[in-house]
């Protein structure tokens, strides 16, 4: 929330509203509203915007919606900022991949080459021992774990 001065020496919060909606998006947002979209943060974000279109302030808008103030502020300045783009989320995916490309052909490979050509004294892999057997490969760390072996 941005701090303005009153002019007699206070300091009041500046309230926060969407710009004035173009005619395309005007249409956009009650169209996401009205299907109910499956993606329940664009249909939440859309709802945030259409409650500051029609007047309402912030804390209404947080009951509204039931988020957070500071998530409806976020929405409404990024909407200002970047427009209708501002409705689908942009997380990051995750934990980053510790396995390259090369090593996860290497695993297919091992996995599906019978153990007994590699030297294994069982006919069949199961997880356990696919695993014990790549973290025992000479000449090269692979680094995965069981849920992502399986």
């Amino acid at each position: 929330m941005r701090r303005i001065s009153d002019g007699f020496g206070g300091v009041v919060a500046e309230l926060v509203k969407i710009r004035r909606l173009t005619d395309q998006e005007g249409q956009q947002l009650p169209r996401i509203v009205r299907r109910g979209s499956t993606n329940t943060v664009r249909y939440r974000r859309a709802m945030m915007l259409l409650a500051s279109a029609g007047g309402n302030r912030v804390p209404v808008i947080a009951q509204l919606v039931q988020a957070d103030e500071d998530t409806a502020r976020d929405v409404i300045h990024r909407f200002n900022q970047i427009g209708p783009a501002c409705l689908d989320p942009r997380w990051a995916g995750g934990s980053p991949r510790l396995l390259s490309p090369d090593d996860e052909d290497f695993v297919v490979q091992t996995a599906t080459t019978r153990p007994t050509k590699l030297n294994q004294p069982f006919t069949r892999w199961s997880i356990r021992k696919l695993l014990a057997y790549l973290r025992k490969v000479h000449g090269r760390v692979i680094r995965i774990g069981r849920g992502a072996l399986r």
